[in-house]
């Protein structure tokens, strides 16, 4: 013991040292990841879409809201463009409306990897490519045009919560159109936080809107997707 408590200083001494030579030393890394995603979908093409010319469409894209998760594709025709569709109404545009899996939210990556696919396979006009959707779907509107602000012409969110983190990010989206829809009573996703957003893409110089229906809840899609209005907006609207 008095052998051990005479070396321990210099044990100590000796750790002490190695310590302060220890550095950590600065890198990077770049690489790559690959996963594989899949969605189902509908797809409408218009009356007169034809493979064989050099005619080019816009492409609008409708994303659901958490109600129409889920494998039955038929859930996706019970709101907005695709309801339309089945109900006999014709669209100058070609409509792309995907299925989120049950129990699991809208992925941006997934949804422009679909879209990206869909371009590659169909004349669709790249420079005029739309994107809207309702409540889950319209949070993840706005999700897919931050994640890819330079791609899109043009969105329309419906009753979509907006993220924490967007509002001191609206410079990102002063270039791209934006109408949101909204119900002054919505007591699932208040429409506070949709309206401070278009107040500040407003104040950064785009082209923002927002209508907001006195009396509605939640529901604002129904009036908003049989509103010939917006899709006349969307078509005029173009990428630089």
């Amino acid at each position: 013991m008095k052998n051990f408590s005479a070396i321990l200083p210099l044990v100590l001494s000796a750790w002490i040292g190695i310590q302060a030579q220890t550095v950590q030393h600065e890198g990077s890394f770049t690489g790559t990841v690959i996963r594989q995603v899949s969605l189902n979908y509908l797809l409408y093409l218009p009356e007169s879409y034809d493979p064989d010319k050099d005619k080019t469409w816009p492409l609008l894209v409708f994303l659901h809201g958490s109600g129409e998760r889920g494998n039955d594709i038929e859930k996706i025709k019970v709101h907005g463009p695709p309801k339309l569709i089945e109900a006999g109404q014709h669209f100058p545009f070609i409509v792309l409306s995907p299925q989120c899996p049950d129990k699991r939210d809208w992925d941006a990556e997934t949804i422009y990897a679909l879209v990206k696919n869909i371009a590659g396979r169909y004349m669709v006009d790249e420079n005029r490519i739309y994107v809207t959707g309702l409540s889950m779907g319209g949070r993840a509107t706005w999700d897919l045009a931050m994640a890819y602000p330079g791609y899109f012409a043009a969105i329309a969110p419906v009753c979509g919560r907006i993220d924490r983190n967007y509002p001191r990010r609206a410079d990102e989206l002063k270039s791209m159109p934006v109408w949101a829809f909204h119900g002054a009573a919505d007591d699932v996703v208040p429409v506070t936080d949709a309206a401070k957003m278009i107040r500040l893409l407003q104040d950064a110089g785009g082209n923002a809107r927002i209508t907001i229906y006195p009396g509605a809840n939640h529901d604002s899609w129904t009036e908003t997707y049989n509103n010939p209005e917006l899709y006349e907006w969307l078509l005029k609207q173009s990428r630089p």
